[in-house]
């Protein structure tokens, strides 16, 4: 019985050692929005299933499945924010193009949610999809090989938005571009993508693009307990980025990061290569977004070009810009509010829903310039 108790205490010690070590590279204790945020999480993380599962229909307090794939669809959205915070808010980078990241992503998971509809599709083709019988095509793409196997489509989830990254970043970094100019090239990017992807050529599914998905690991996608079980990897996955993107800030690279969105020659003076650091933050900020788009598809159950379009992606820089730049949970609070409010207002008011929200953007503009965080700040200096 003494062994076994000391076991269990030295289990408990290891992993309060290293509870303690994450806290501290990643700067937590002085992060209080952070902890907050991350508290609420693994409360929403355990409690909203729970609610769901364990309280009948008509309940006060019971869930409805249908809005936990809507919260799941929120928490994809504020992955995607943060992601976009990363590399505009401590690296000075404005991005209007991640939503090529985030569609890259997306396809990459809807490949191998097609592979498993197998002949249970309308055309009972048992390799090929639906859209590619109806084009005649005789044989499965080269690309769309291996997309039968989760594990590969995890991969390219996180390869193919990295490798995009990393060529766009190595071009565009080393050639000193920067401001606005950089901005309208990560804009031409993904429109660029858009107009690729709607053509039937492309062997993605053309306009309608991948949908009609029955499973993932075997368990079917319009089932109560798949749908609760992708929230909760929503909710990981959340943390996990935050975690991620706090130990990167605090560390040294996050913080020659800083110095170079504040003052870039000198950084450069001082012999800091420059290129080599905008390219590493990029790409780790590419391989979140496409994370997200990869949470996103199954829950939401369709993937298509729209999603490349540069509007989407300005506006995930309007829910940075609500919930407050260089915060990080600041990003994470302005992409579930302003989806929020979007679901709201169209089922409340449909007529004038896009009106309401562009008063919501200006309201915030003219009081809340450093966001939603900015007004916490405030209150606590004024405290």
């Amino acid at each position: 019985m003494q062994t076994l108790n000391n076991n269990a205490q030295a289990k408990g010690s290891t992993f309060k050692n290293t509870l303690n070590a994450v806290f501290n590279r990643s700067g937590l204790y002085e992060d209080r929005g952070g902890l907050l945020l991350l508290s609420l999480l693994l409360i929403l993380g355990f409690a909203i299933p729970a609610l769901n599962l364990l309280l009948p229909q008509g309940h006060f307090f019971h869930i409805e499945t249908y809005t936990i794939s809507l919260l799941g669809k929120y928490l994809t959205y504020a992955l995607l924010a943060m992601a976009v915070d990363l590399v505009w808010g401590y690296l000075g980078i404005l991005s209007l193009g991640h939503g090529a990241f985030f569609a890259l992503g997306g396809y990459a998971m809807g490949m191998y949610l097609m592979r498993q509809i197998g002949d249970r599709g309308v055309y009972g083709n048992a390799e090929l999809p639906d859209f590619m019988v109806f084009l005649n095509l005789q044989e499965l793409p080269w690309f769309w090989q291996g997309f039968d196997m989760f594990w590969f489509a995890c991969l390219m989830v996180v390869l193919v938005p990295g490798l995009l990254a990393w060529c766009f970043g190595y071009l565009a970094f080393r050639s000193r571009v920067s401001g606005v100019y950089l901005s309208i090239m990560t804009q031409a990017l993904t429109f660029a993508l858009m107009l690729a992807f709607f053509r039937n050529e492309m062997g993605f599914g053309g306009n309608n693009g991948l949908t009609d998905f029955k499973d993932i690991l075997g368990y079917s996608l319009q089932a109560d307990s798949t749908k609760i079980t992708l929230f909760v990897a929503s909710v990981i996955a959340l943390i996990l980025g935050y975690l991620v993107c706090r130990i990167v800030i605090s560390s040294r690279l996050g913080r020659v990061a800083i110095a170079v969105r504040d003052a870039e020659s000198r950084v450069r003076f001082m012999g800091y290569n420059v290129d080599n650091i905008k390219v590493c933050i990029f790409i780790l900020s590419a391989v979140l977004a496409g994370i997200a788009g990869a949470l996103y598809v199954p829950q939401v159950g369709i993937i298509n070009p729209g999603e490349f379009a540069p509007l989407n992606s300005i506006e995930i820089v309007v829910w940075v810009a609500l919930g407050g730049r260089a915060t990080l949970f600041g990003a994470i609070i302005g992409a579930v509010t302003i989806n929020y409010a979007k679901s709201w207002f169209t089922i409340e008011f449909p007529e004038v829903w896009l009106f309401a929200l562009g008063s919501m953007f200006v309201l915030a503009t003219l009081f809340l310039p450093k966001g939603i965080t900015g007004l916490f700040s405030r209150k606590e200096a004024a405290l």
